[in-house]
């Protein structure tokens, strides 16, 4: 993963430079790691473990960003940096392993919602709309970042947990495991940088957002059943008919 990011960005940024593109670099929250200031403003420089399980990818986007800066002063490459939170939406991979997404499959499968730790670790969560608004802004404008993109709403994961089952399944069971290590207490972005230079704000809640995603997941996990019974309910057809 860190050289995904190290290596990728350096091969894209030599790509921008070589046809005079402008380069958008989406970083992510990560880069403030475990951060000792609340909420994080974009000149906060982060408190990251850099030997940690979490590392490669903190230390990889930190690295990212350093390298973005050092194409754009020394080689007038035109760059935007986008610090990104946690976002959630349709279309996402059912089992990506992030929080949302967890949350939301594991309800509508009945299965108990997973906590690491004792849930009051705080996300803030912004709905994919609001992010690809906030991106467009980015790039559309003269500005070069980095921006923290996120919805300054803040939820511990129980809350988080308490929103899903109001969505899903008021019944839904919470089964706590041991937390990872690295894990973030707290996460909320200050955003009145992108508001007072983007004029960019997140429009959508997450009660609101949320049903949004749901529906997508349902249709997806189900339908995808759904598909199966009747492939099989037509062979066994097929072979009677033999």
């Amino acid at each position: 993963l860190y050289k995904t990011n190290v290596v990728g960005t350096l091969n894209m940024l030599g790509l921008a430079k070589r046809v005079g593109a402008k380069f958008l670099l989406t970083s992510t929250s990560e880069v403030y790691g475990d951060p000792l200031q609340h909420p994080q403003v974009e000149t906060y420089w982060g408190n990251v473990n850099p030997i940690g399980v979490r590392s490669c990818y903190d230390e990889g986007k930190r690295t990212a960003e350093t390298l973005a800066m050092d194409y754009h002063r020394g080689a007038n490459v035109e760059v935007r940096i986008a610090r990104i939170f946690n976002t959630y939406g349709p279309r996402m991979c059912i089992d990506d392993g992030r929080v949302v997404s967890n949350f939301v499959a594991q309800a509508l499968r009945r299965e108990p919602l997973t906590v690491y730790g004792d849930g009051k670790q705080t996300r803030s969560f912004q709905y994919v709309s609001d992010l690809v608004e906030g991106l467009m802004r980015l790039m559309e404008g003269e500005h070069v970042g980095p921006f923290n993109l996120g919805n300054p709403g803040e939820f511990t994961m129980l809350e988080l947990a308490q929103v899903v089952k109001d969505t899903i399944d008021p019944n839904a069971r919470i089964e706590f495991k041991e937390n990872t290590q690295d894990d973030p207490h707290k996460r909320k972005p200050d955003i009145t940088k992108a508001k007072d230079l983007l004029g960019w704000e997140p429009k959508v809640s997450l009660r609101k957002g949320l049903p949004l995603m749901v529906e997508d997941f349902r249709r997806r996990i189900f339908g995808d059943q759904k598909d199966e019974s009747i492939k099989m309910a037509n062979k066994r057809m097929s072979s009677n008919g033999k």
